[in-house]
């Protein structure tokens, strides 16, 4: 080829109705939804494909977990009048391979979602040139909209990359063929409260640090004291520390302002950032934020008044999988409209698949008047069915309407708080009140029973109250049957 032919081929633009940029959740929302409307698109991906949650999220991090906390499970046999457990062992290495097998199974699902797309699914970085124009390697595509879901990536200091130690994050830790004696987990939000729980459970002597006050986002003082007891039964939690990582002839040693530890390993868990490096959002001609993004509309995902759409980790404060499908739905609806569509979005839920689970959903405490709202609390450590299966440990409080009994939201760390927390979501999406949901039927005995005495406990407080009704009735008083 000439070099006048090259350079032609190089200049070539090639234009698209929709061009999206990302194949992980998000993105690939968004491929769903654009493939109902046009054939004329391309799909940009830089990296390995398959999702977050498939690669190195929530999917391989439960498998972890659950191997941890079947193996935990031994410690209440005796309870149970089962003997042997002291001679149980665990096979780290077996319980990782399972993790990766199944892990590449979910990923291959994943990346079947694009393996009919031919020519429209491209590997590359994208660079964007303007607000409907991008470059990937020597293609140009110009696009009526343009979607950006390039995800996020766990953030971690440059100088621990430097080190010679082993410092793990969600992204290799599922690599690790078996884990080191003694390791630190520096970073208390959902991720590091689950792998250092787990880590303790399969055996590795776990220290724990977190910079702010709370653990996983509580702001439920009562709720919080409770998570950090229960997880500092089992492995040594330090708050309210700057963690700093160095290293000498002795090891990897973790300062945190009161002690240094020497460690074998380091889980960083200090959050995520947006994958906008080389973007070109500078190009866009709108003002950008500290972090580099533009304004962004989250009820239509819009940039600004621009043809262009963001979706997912790179534009979400809350990196769970659900948002993100949310988002790629909705940035591909208005991509396809001329005027885009306000969407009502999901009642905020986050659940940590820690033992007890911790769990928050619709508003948070700190934004509801104190004045105003009825708290019903329950503690699990004499509810029927906890104590029966041995999981009484816990509290969940429920926030409503001190008037008129509209639940407004909850924080719990309790047992099963996984399906407590779907259930309130529901309940909170349907502006249920505290006295509709107790004329729900429970069933004796379940852990929601639990919930109705956290209900109840919220009702005495409330205005709206009708003697007649059933869901004024009161607690027996006796366990076995409340």
């Amino acid at each position: 080829m000439s070099a006048r032919s090259t350079l032609t081929h190089t200049l070539m633009i090639e234009t698209r109705d929709i061009v999206i940029v990302g194949a992980g959740t998000a993105g690939l929302s968004a491929l769903r939804e654009v493939r109902k409307q046009t054939d004329n698109f391309a799909i940009v991906n830089a990296g390995a494909y398959g999702t977050t949650c498939a690669r190195v999220g929530c999917m391989p991090s439960k498998l972890l977990i659950e191997a941890a906390n079947h193996f935990f499970r031994r410690n209440d046999f005796a309870a149970f009048g089962i003997t042997g457990a002291e001679h149980l062992r665990i096979d780290v290495p077996a319980v990782m391979r399972r993790v990766r097998q199944l892990r590449d199974e979910f990923v291959a699902g994943i990346v079947r979602l694009t393996a009919d797309l031919g020519d429209r699914n491209i590997a590359g970085h994208a660079r964007l040139l303007a607000p409907d124009e991008l470059q990937i390697g020597e293609r140009r595509l110009r696009a009526q909209r343009i979607i950006i879901a390039t995800g996020s990536r766990p953030v971690l200091p440059q100088h621990w990359l430097r080190l010679r130690g082993p410092v793990f994050t969600s992204d290799t830790i599922f690599e690790a063929p078996e884990f080191p004696r003694r390791m630190a987990v520096i970073g208390l939000g959902a991720v590091g409260v689950e792998i250092a729980q787990a880590l303790s459970r399969l055996g590795v002597e776990v220290l724990a640090f977190g910079s702010g006050k709370t653990l996983c986002g509580l702001d439920d003082p009562i709720v919080n004291a409770r998570a950090i007891a229960l997880l500092g039964s089992e492995i040594s939690v330090a708050l309210d520390c700057d963690a700093s990582l160095h290293e000498d002839a002795a090891g990897l040693q973790v300062h945190n302002g009161k002690q240094v530890v020497t460690v074998d390993a380091v889980f960083a868990a200090l959050g995520r950032q947006p994958n906008i490096e080389g973007l070109g959002l500078e190009t866009l001609g709108v003002p950008l934020d500290a972090q580099g993004m533009p304004e962004l509309n989250p009820h239509t995902m819009q940039a600004a008044n621009l043809p262009v759409y963001f979706a997912g980790d790179v534009a979400s404060d809350l990196p769970v999988l659900h948002v993100a499908n949310d988002e790629g739905h909705i940035a591909a609806y208005n991509a396809l409209r001329e005027k885009p569509t306000c969407f009502q979005r999901r009642v905020p839920l986050t659940i940590v698949f820690t033992d007890p689970n911790i769990a928050i959903v619709g508003a948070r405490l700190r934004e509801l008047n104190a004045a105003t709202i009825a708290i019903g609390t329950v503690d699990f450590a004499n509810q029927g069915r906890a104590r029966i299966a041995r999981e009484n440990r816990g509290v969940l409080r429920i926030y409503a309407d001190r008037k008129e009994g509209l639940i407004l939201g909850a924080q719990m760390c309790a047992p099963r708080a996984e399906h407590l927390a779907q259930l309130l979501a529901l309940a909170i999406g349907e502006r249920a009140t505290v006295q509709s949901l107790l004329r729900m039927p429970f069933y004796h005995p379940v852990f929601e029973e639990g919930l109705r005495t956290a209900l109840r406990d919220a009702a005495r407080q409330i205005t709206a109250r009708a003697d007649s009704d059933l869901a004024a009735c009161e607690p027996v008083g006796a366990p076995a049957l409340d």
